[in-house]
């Protein structure tokens, strides 16, 4: 007998005990589903703040995985334990996000040097700025279109379709936001 037939018999005769949950959940019981958050939000929790080191960042992993899991819980194969399952969702989602965390940061900086090339400057050594605060004091919409496409990296076209504006509106919101940063960035 194969190893992978031992592993598959081992597991049709020790069926995880969130087996039938899992099958509940899948037929739409919300219960179910609340039932395997309860019993595994604390570890998975858990393992979040150790791969992150960070518990801002392990609480919104823990949402992540938990909203993964429920989107892709018909996909489950009943072949590992539902807690191993969730376990690799989370390493996923933590992967995701040093991937995404690193793509803001170049993004940032590259933002960053393109203000002070417009105002032919150049930051001191020492000098730090909080780009975030400058961001933050931009009108409404300026500052949507501005994350959007300065540093998410969405096209006109697809900014003014998620905003329900027209792309010159788009253009012009991201005109004003440069403007507006150039300025606080240069006091």
């Amino acid at each position: 007998m194969s190893s992978s037939a031992v592993s598959l018999n081992l597991i049709v005769k020790n069926p995880d005990e969130d087996f039938k949950l899992v099958e509940q959940a899948i037929g739409g019981s919300n219960e179910a589903f609340k039932e395997l958050f309860m019993k595994n939000v604390t570890r998975v929790h858990s393992l979040c703040l150790r791969i992150s080191a960070d518990v801002q960042i392990a609480e919104d992993l823990t949402q992540e995985v938990f909203i993964k899991a429920w989107e892709k819980l018909n996909t489950f194969k009943f072949e590992s334990k539902f807690s191993s399952w969730l376990h690799s969702i989370a390493v996923n989602q933590f992967l995701m996000h040093l991937r995404s965390d690193k793509r803001n940061t170049e993004k940032v900086s590259e933002l960053n040097k393109e203000v002070f090339q417009s105002i032919d400057s150049k930051p001191p050594e020492d000098f730090r700025i909080d780009l975030q605060k400058a961001v933050d004091k931009l009108p409404g919409q300026a500052r949507t279109v501005l994350v959007l496409h300065d540093i998410e990296g969405y096209k006109h076209s697809e900014i003014s379709e998620m905003m329900g504006i027209q792309t010159g509106t788009s253009k012009a919101h991201l005109h004003k936001a440069r403007k507006i940063l150039r300025k606080e960035l240069s006091k």
